[in-house]
This record gives structure tokens, sequence and C-alpha cells, in this order.
């Protein structure tokens, strides 16, 4: 079946001039040439029973997010549903366990039910948006940049802050630091690893390779990353931990060792979690990161024609 995405390919457009083209709304006369040449000649037809789903204007909005026990993700759903609920929208939580395959039959669900929108925090970088941008289907990234299509994005600045983090603990006479990160096929997994190799470089220093430890999201990731770490044959002296639940592993790991190393954490850690004494936390502001995704897909529900955006959140230390 011939999509937008084909049309947009052969005109040299994207994705959302198409549907602005194909909808009847006002375009510059060259792209519009462009855009009808190439439907044409592909033979595409607008799913019309998509379009007659999308303006009922449902007002159910879905938010797909990989991991509802971790706290950033608890308070993204808080911000987003802050934005929504005075608007009249109801969110729709889905859990994908970083699974893609469930991911998958999450975002059927939401064509399926023609919501109004999703915010989505990709499973993986194999994520397929293209069932809801193919129906036109207003669409927010969060958390990780979708390098393959044109949505708007809104991302925390993860390797700038890795950097930072690791920055202060070269300050404070740490000359090992390791750094335990997530999945080497997510994104955030690898712009945080990138930001401790900034640090490394910017100080004119080696970076550590054999201390880099790729692993899981999760408790389990961390704790055993940390043990990995306990039996290198070039200890570190301090690790930066790329995500909180991560930390409370490598804080387990330490306590089973009664050895502690100073840390660096990306991310607040969850309530009631031991805190070495030694330990640097970055805040990173799911609550307010929920609430600007979702003034951005209230404005892309309102018209589609505007241009997609990329907004970076700062993220603070709180020491």
């Amino acid at each position: 079946m011939v999509t937008i995405h084909d049309v947009a390919k052969l005109a040299s457009v994207s994705p959302a001039t198409v549907s602005r083209v194909l909808s009847g709304k006002a375009v510059n006369a060259t792209l519009t040439e462009q855009v009808r040449v190439a439907a044409e000649q592909l033979g595409y037809r607008p799913n019309r029973r998509a379009q007659s789903l999308r303006s009922r204007r449902s007002k159910l909005v879905g938010l797909i997010i990989p991991d509802i026990e971790n706290p950033f993700f608890t308070a993204i759903a808080r911000g987003v549903e802050d934005a929504l609920e005075p608007e009249g929208y109801s969110v729709v939580l889905c859990n994908s366990d970083s699974d893609v395959a469930k991911e998958t039959r999450y975002i059927e669900v939401a064509v399926s039910e023609a919501m109004a929108g999703v915010v989505i925090a990709p499973a993986s970088a194999g994520t397929d948006l293209a069932p809801l941008l193919d129906r036109n289907s207003a669409v927010v990234v969060i958390d990780r940049d979708p390098l393959t299509v044109e949505t708007d994005v809104v991302v925390l600045a993860d390797r700038e802050s890795s950097s930072a983090l690791v920055r202060e603990l070269m300050s404070r006479g740490y000359e090992r630091i390791a750094c335990i990160t997530g999945p080497a096929d997510v994104e955030t997994s690898v712009r945080r690893s990138e930001g401790w190799r900034d640090a490394h470089r910017d100080q004119g220093r080696p970076v550590p390779e054999d201390l880099l430890v790729f692993s899981d999201y999760r408790f389990s990731g961390g704790r055993e990353a940390m043990h990995r770490l306990y039996a290198a044959s070039h200890p570190s002296d301090a690790v930066f931990v790329a995500n909180n639940l991560m930390a409370v592993g490598v804080i387990e790991s330490m306590r089973e060792h009664a050895e502690e190393r100073a840390l660096a954490i990306f991310g607040a850690l969850p309530r009631g979690a031991e805190r070495p004494s030694e330990c640097l936390i970055a805040d990173a502001p799911g609550r307010e990161l929920g609430r600007v995704a979702a003034r951005r897909l209230l404005g892309r529900i309102g018209d589609a024609s505007t241009p997609v955006r990329r907004d970076v959140l700062p993220v603070s230390l709180l020491g």
C-alpha cells in the first residue's frame, strides 16, 4: 500500500507537507505541484475513513512509555495529565516494557480508537510510527529522537548534563570514572555515554573504554554492571550511572561488596533509596517534560500544519 511517506520521498518533501497539500491547506505552489505529481505517479489515495475518524475530535490521548515503575516516567505521566485534563482530554496510559511488539499493539489500539494523538517514549530505534503518521495522527516523541520521521520531539539535555556530572567528579579528584548506561541500541544510553566521553576529552584525559558498561535500564541491570566493574583488573574510583533505577542496583552491589565508590547519577533516586556518602545527582525534570510534550500535542491537534519543534529541557545538578 502506498503511504504518504512514499509520496513525500518521491516529491522530496516532508510527510507533514504531503498531509497539508492533500488536505487542502495553503502550501507553497511549487511544493503543492511536486506532491500532486508524486501522488498521481504512485497512485496514492488518501484514507478517507481515517480522515473521517480524525474529524470526530476524539478526546482520548495515548501515552506510551517503557517503564511505569520508573519514577521519571511516572512524573512524565503526571505532567501530561496536568496539561491535558483542563482541556477535556483523558489520558490512556500504556506501558510497553521496552518491548517493540507490545508497543506496536498499543500503537494499533491508538489508531483503531481514533485517539486525538499520542505521546510516546519509543521502546527502541526500531519503533514504527508510520501507522500513526500515515493517518495524520498528532504525535509527540519524548525522551528519544526519532531519526527517520518528522515529528515534534521533547528531550532532555542528556549529553551535556552527563558531561557536566562527570566533570564535577573530576573536579573532586577522581581519576578512574566508569560509566554504567542502558542498552546500546537505546538513544538516551548512547547520548549519556557520549557525555561521559566528552568530559574526558574536554579535560585532556584518555577515555577508559574498559570502564564503559551497557546494561539494562533497571535495578538488575545496574547491579550486574557494578559487579562487572568490581571484577575489572583496573577498577574505578567513581561511577557515572545513566539512570536512577540502575543506580539503586549499583548501590545494592556496593553494599554486597562492602566497598563504596563515588557516584554521579542521571535522575533523582526513588523515594526511600539509600544514598551513598559521595553522590552527585542530576534532576531529570520528568513532570515538566510531560507538560511541554502535552502542550505540543495540543498545538498539533489544533493545527497540523505548524512546523515541527524539538524542545531540549535543561537538567539541574542537585549536588
